[in-house]
């Protein structure tokens, strides 16, 4: 059985600020197979990489905190766009898994994912922004985001015509797995710190594991 796929959530999190280039970079060099990352629309039409809104006139810094975005340097200090978070991905071989936060953000998304030639795909919570990327996109892989082990398990993936079912991991089991994969579908758990889970994920067949501890993953995986 193949080993699952090795996805940095928001990047090397537990040793860079999550969600900026350096997170990334890191994720790279342990090793990991592919990021998630978090899609915002700006209202200037920016697409940017953090997690949660950031009020208007209002910049996050490097460390993750909130400031005014008054001086001549909040651009040097905002969060990384799309575009340059993709550009470092593709360099790096990586797998760029784009959750897309917030209305507006499934056309530009899909655009500079085609613009950079990354391994990308996408994902949301909304899932009427994943049936948007199938209609605007349908060669780019999209997922749906769970936090429940619905009766039907796999409607959600399959009203969207998604690969992935990006699933909290205390809601994800052997049979689930043997389920997504009879109907050629993936089952990605999230967020796996455990090693014990780690372990247990891996021999039940689940397809990648989404986590904040890189290192961790990796020695696990390769054990």
């Amino acid at each position: 059985m193949p080993r699952p796929e090795l996805i940095a959530h928001r990047g090397a999190s537990r040793e860079r600020p999550e969600n900026t280039l350096a997170a990334f970079q890191r994720a790279a060099e342990l090793g990991a197979d592919g990021v998630e990352l978090d899609v915002h629309l700006h209202p200037d039409g920016v697409l940017r990489v953090h997690h949660d809104p950031i009020p208007p006139g209002r910049t996050k810094g490097a460390a993750g905190g909130v400031q005014d975005a008054t001086g001549a340097d909040a651009e040097a200090d905002a969060p990384p766009t799309l575009d340059a978070t993709l550009a470092l991905l593709a360099a790096a071989g990586l797998t760029a898994y784009c959750e897309l936060k917030g209305a507006g953000t499934a056309p530009g998304t899909l655009a500079a994912i085609r613009r950079s030639g990354v391994r990308g795909a996408v994902h949301a919570f909304d899932h009427r922004q994943v049936a948007e990327a199938q209609r605007l996109a349908p060669e780019i892989p999209r997922g749906v985001l769970e936090i429940s082990y619905p009766v039907d398990a796999l409607h959600a993936l399959t009203a969207v015509v998604g690969r992935d079912l990006w699933r909290q991991w205390a809601f994800v089991d052997e049979a689930l797995v043997q389920k997504a994969h009879a109907a050629g579908r993936r089952v990605i758990a999230w967020t796996v710190n455990d090693a014990a889970m780690m372990t247990h994920f891996a021999a039940i067949g689940v397809d990648a594991l989404c986590t904040d501890d890189v290192a961790l993953a990796r020695r696990v995986l390769e054990s």
